[in-house]
């Protein structure tokens, strides 16, 4: 019996397995980065709300003649920083697969009906 030639280059398919895994890891990367960002903006956002939601109370209570300007600008602010913080729910990069799975699906079941609506009608 032969010993077996060990070879010192990697086979092929070992290379491409590695450079997927590499391109990979760096996705996975940029999106923890991405999410880090994200996150720290929602923290921001929410620390602003609470303040200006302190505001709000504040003014709601006060006297003075600018008070409907200044309650109009807090609320416009609130309602700005709660649509962005919305916004971190839905996306479309998180939307983008069950949407063309129900497509996918739904529009398979759709021409499923129309054959067997078809074959029997």
């Amino acid at each position: 019996m032969k010993p077996p030639k060990h070879s010192s280059e990697p086979p092929f398919g070992k290379e491409n397995q590695d450079q997927e895994f590499e391109q990979e890891l760096l996705k996975v990367e940029r999106a923890l980065v991405a999410l880090k960002e994200r996150y720290n903006q929602v923290q921001a956002d929410k620390a602003s709300q609470r303040e200006l939601q302190q505001r709000l109370q504040r003014s709601r209570h006060s006297k003075l003649p600018n008070v409907k300007a200044e309650l109009k600008q807090i609320q416009q602010q609130l309602e700005e920083l709660e649509l962005n913080l919305e916004s971190q729910l839905f996306s479309w990069d998180s939307l983008k697969e069950p949407f063309w799975q129900a497509i996918r699906f739904g529009g398979l079941g759709v021409i499923i009906g129309w054959l067997l609506k078809s074959v029997v009608g």
